[in-house]
């Protein structure tokens, strides 16, 4: 369970706080009391109502759902096409009995081998095997437009916000690419299911794919600890599959019980800061300073041509995250400023199990 924050003063006490001294969010983000961005950030704090609200009640902000998919621009372009092989997912007969296999593989495998999956950075499906047809299928979610687009933006010629290609989507292909998952990942059984429940997960599937459309990388916590507050959730492969799997759970399926270990990316912040969307950041009436700070926070994170660029950026980078405790967030179509703290990125393999089916669904 989640460790409650601790209680937030009353609205009207922040407020008259900070009016009297705009300095101390400069020092509780920065640890630099004369740190005028954030200053004006302070004073945009106590513009908006609305910012002064969403700190005085933090629970796991979690990505929201639309009403339906829109139409990705022609401005993104994928060096990799997704989902080359793409396919409807079939309808089974209701009596076939369907192997479901855990897959996970370092991430870019295809291209770095093994490399990735050192760090543990790895990336998750599910794979599925008719008993009746000997058909086997893959099923993962993963970016339209690769892991850098999804997590920061591109900064357009004439374009004052920051555009950005961060659309994520399921994709069901007919076979399994043993090798792949098995030379350097997993492959292996973690239940059996009806073709009546595969059927009703497949209707899922099309409601999750259609309403849970961006792709988030960063996981946000206060701490290390296991106990920690989670500032945002992640939106990534890994928590497809575990809805996937607790789909199945909730239709009845039974797993084996084997460890499951999942990759999460994890910055370290303290409580985010709300700053608006694109039109109140950076339409005709937006605050062009802090348009301007998020611009030239993104702008080192481009995609570099030379070593030297990129260690130029890489300086910039460690400069403002590290030394300067700043990270602006884009979640759910919003900015969000985290005041960011030791040690202010990890990589995790965490186990998460495997659910708990409901053995009365569908007869089971």
């Amino acid at each position: 369970m989640l460790t409650p924050p601790p209680p937030t003063p009353p609205v009207d006490k922040i407020k008259a706080d900070m009016l009297q001294n705009p300095a101390r969010l400069a020092k509780k983000s920065t640890g630099k009391k004369n740190d005028v961005p954030v200053r004006l950030l302070a004073l945009l704090w106590l513009r908006k109502s609305r910012v002064l609200e969403s700190s005085h009640d933090w629970g796991i902000r979690a990505i929201w759902r639309f009403d339906y998919r829109p139409k990705a621009d022609p401005y993104c372009q994928a060096r990799y096409t997704f989902c080359p092989t793409g396919s409807a997912i079939p309808v089974m007969k209701e009596e076939d009995v369907i192997e479901v296999y855990r897959l996970q593989a370092p991430v870019w495998e295809f291209k770095y081998g093994d490399l990735l999956g050192h760090l543990k950075i790895m990336h998750d499906a599910v794979g599925f095997k008719s008993s009746l047809t000997g058909k086997n299928y893959t099923m993962e979610w993963y970016e339209l437009f690769q892991l850098g687009n999804c997590t920061f933006p591109h900064l357009r010629p004439g374009m004052d916000a920051p555009f950005w290609c961060n659309q994520g989507a399921a994709c069901f292909y007919e076979g399994i690419d043993d090798a792949h998952w098995k030379e350097n990942g997993t492959l292996v059984l973690v239940t059996t299911i009806s073709g009546a429940m595969f059927n009703e997960m497949a209707k899922w599937v099309k409601y999750d794919n259609e309403t849970g459309i961006y792709y988030e990388t960063w996981t946000v916590q206060a701490s290390p600890n296991r106990q920690s507050i989670v500032w945002f959730d992640s939106y990534e492969c890994s928590k497809f599959i575990l809805r996937t799997y607790q789909k199945l759970a909730d239709l009845g399926a039974i797993f084996k019980k084997i460890q499951t270990n999942y990759t999460s990316i994890i910055l370290f912040s303290g409580e985010p800061i709300y700053l608006g969307n694109e039109t109140s950041i950076f339409g005709p009436l937006g605050n062009k300073t802090l348009a301007a700070a998020i611009r030239d926070f993104y702008y080192p994170f481009k995609p570099h041509r030379t070593v030297r660029e990129f260690f130029v950026d890489l300086l910039k980078i460690i400069d403002r995250v590290i030394l300067n405790h700043q990270f602006y967030l884009f979640y759910n179509l919003e900015y969000w400023f985290l005041p960011m703290k030791f040690p202010y990125l990890k990589i995790i393999y965490e186990e998460v199990p495997l659910p708990v089916g409901n053995k009365t669904f569908f007869g089971v």
